[in-house]
């Protein structure tokens, strides 16, 4: 399989990328530094097309949009600039759907899947206030994976959106219930189970079904 992950250079998306190259499938990771095999800013259409090109004519079985930022983190209500509101949604959001929209061709190609980690706080049954730009944008990410899941079944692409855990990685922070080996095992089996019978699902790391 051929497997393109965002954000691989760190967390859990250097777990999913480990995990899949030691069972054999190869793996294109992305991130903004050189820590990756492919530089990309995923708010920034110029490197998506460079992206694009570099991967002209391979087909891609697993695309999992994991890149995002939780940069409002700590913020108190009269916090929360505008800056930071459109930089988190130009990378939970928009990022998402560029990064799709530039690997379609590789995806209809293999007939593949994608994968939008999205978060529990996305949900309307998690709502006890604060991290008002990190919830509204993976809101919106879980309402894009939704929408694509419906426009791309036409072509065999399967879609899913999934709760990671709440993961020890930088963004999660050290009190966090689980570790990225934890996260990256149940979200594998989560992707490997991904048919066009369950595209749109909203699900956990350890494969229940989220309330959207």
């Amino acid at each position: 399989m051929h497997i393109v992950i965002t954000g691989a250079n760190r967390g859990i998306g250097l777990a999913l990328a480990d995990r899949f190259r030691d069972r054999g499938d190869d793996v294109t990771g992305t991130a903004r530094d050189e820590s990756a095999q492919v530089r990309l800013d995923v708010s920034n259409p110029e490197q998506q097309a460079a992206m694009a090109g570099q991967l002209k004519g391979q087909p891609i079985d697993l695309l999992i949009c994991n890149a995002g930022v939780y940069l409002d983190k700590g913020q108190s209500i009269d916090g929360y600039p505008a800056d930071m509101w459109a930089e988190s949604f130009a990378v939970n959001v928009t990022g998402v759907f560029l990064t799709v929209q530039s690997l379609l061709p590789n995806l209809r190609a293999a007939q593949g899947k994608i994968a939008i980690i999205s978060s529990q706080m996305a949900s309307h049954t998690r709502a006890p206030g604060g991290s008002y730009i990190y919830r509204a944008s993976k809101a919106a990410a879980l309402n894009l994976g939704r929408n694509l899941a419906a426009d791309l079944k036409s072509d065999g692409i399967a879609v899913g959106i999934y709760h990671p855990g709440w993961v020890q990685t930088d963004m999660g922070g050290s009190a966090a219930a689980i570790n990225v080996d934890q996260a990256a095992t149940g979200l594998i089996d989560r992707f490997d189970a991904l048919s066009l019978d369950a595209t749109g699902c909203f699900e956990t790391y350890d494969g229940q079904p989220h309330a959207y």
